[in-house]
């Protein structure tokens, strides 16, 4: 069995490859029960917690098991901790144990990118990112991967950790214009897409600065009591997510709403299984898409098994000479 670390997983992935294996996976066969988060406290105002995600296909199976501390920065600790592990579908054999904090890092950047392929307006070319953590730059990486993009805005509560967001994207893409902002509000107002990476507790995208046709991307919350957007973007939007059963358990942004009485989980439109079968999306130009994410355990396996392929590459070749 591999045990394939961070650093491998690191230089196995690019973008372009990854986002179109999971957008073959989302539209194939495969297998997801809902993932089982577990709170390690009691306390109101902890959220650390343990979860269990497991999904399989024609291929391989798989479970990952990730801690989240999301107070881990004051130690200047990662927040998540995880490893994934794989096994053949046909008999169960062990395959690797892959390090799962670099594999979340990329699957979540890409499922980014392909949502705002499938839901995006084609010549949306103008991009806000919210959040300067360690997803910033391969979130970057990822939608301008798939995307023309013109102009790149950067927002974070501390206006030098968005700097240097910026300074590290532009070394890699001197010609693309991309800026740090200060004023939230009127870099919503101007976007075409908005991904919002932050963990906020409080809505920082409100309904009435998204602009008509826009794109907006929150993959930065997982729990039920908070949310990065109002309850006035989700009502004005066509709501997709990632995958329902988790969704509908822990993203604020469409709970707080629910409770509110001013949106229902049967109004969510539809998955990205379903837009990568090509049986939903955008469907008019004005629209407004909101795709919400809290992460999907089929990400995490087709991710963690391409890396695992593409390292036994070499060694296929070694047995067969």
């Amino acid at each position: 069995m591999q045990v394939i670390s961070a650093e491998q997983v690191h230089q196995s992935l690019n973008f372009p490859v990854l986002i179109a294996a999971l957008d073959r996976a989302f539209a194939g066969t495969f297998h997801m029960p809902a993932r089982q988060v577990f709170p390690l406290t009691e306390q109101e105002d902890n959220h650390d917690a343990f979860a269990v995600l497991p999904s399989w296909n024609d291929e391989v199976i798989g479970v990952k098991a990730f801690t989240y501390f999301p107070d881990n920065g004051a130690q200047q600790l990662p927040t998540l901790f995880s490893k994934i592990l794989l096994f053949k579908r046909d008999h169960g054999e062990p395959l690797a144990m892959v390090d799962g904090t670099s594999v979340t890092y990329w699957r979540t950047a890409a499922v980014s990118a392909l949502a705002a392929q499938k839901l995006a307006r084609p010549d949306a070319s103008r991009l806000l990112l919210l959040g300067t953590g360690n997803l910033a730059l391969p979130l970057l990486r990822a939608h301008a991967s798939v995307r023309q993009l013109t102009e790149i805005q950067v927002w974070g509560r501390d206006v030098k950790k968005a700097e240097a967001v910026v300074a590290a994207f532009r070394a890699e893409h001197p010609a693309l214009q991309i800026t740090a902002v200060s004023d939230l509000r009127a870099a919503v107002r101007s976007a075409e897409i908005i991904v919002a990476a932050t963990g906020s507790a409080e809505p920082l995208v409100l309904g009435e600065d998204v602009q008509a046709g826009c794109h907006v991307d929150l993959l930065g919350n997982h729990s039920p009591d908070r949310r990065e957007c109002d309850t006035e973007l989700v009502v004005k939007s066509c709501v997709f997510v990632d995958y329902t059963p988790n969704v509908v358990r822990e993203a604020g942004e469409l709970l707080i709403p629910r409770d509110e009485g001013r949106f229902s989980m049967e109004e969510i439109f539809a998955d990205l299984a379903a837009c990568c079968r090509g049986v939903a999306g955008r469907r008019f130009t004005e629209q407004i898409t909101l795709f919400k994410s809290v992460g999907t355990a089929l990400a995490d396996l087709v991710t963690a098994h391409l890396v695992q392929r593409q390292l036994s590459v070499p060694e296929n070749r070694a047995e067969q000479s």
